[in-house]
């Protein structure tokens, strides 16, 4: 993958998550330098994320690899985990 190339990456949550939202803040603010798209995934509702996750969010993971950061991840880590 070129490193300029768009990726979608999730930020796996639920609502009312206060942790949630502290880490959707972080990666807002690192994907002001990265051309990126933010996906908020909801995992209520979804058995299998439900099981996967419930105990893990909020984790960010992107939509091309797979790859996973588990939260707590500072604004320099959400960097490097975009590149």
């Amino acid at each position: 993958m070129q490193r300029n190339a768009t990726i979608t990456v999730e930020l796996l949550e639920t609502s009312g998550c206060r942790l949630c939202g502290e880490a959707e803040a972080i990666v807002r603010t690192a994907l002001k330098r990265r051309h990126h798209i933010l996906k908020a995934v909801e995992i209520l509702g979804d058995p299998l994320l439900e099981h996967r996750y419930a105990a893990r969010i909020p984790v960010l993971r992107r939509a091309d690899s797979g790859a996973e950061l588990d939260w707590p991840f500072v604004l320099e880590e959400v960097y490097r985990f975009l590149l």
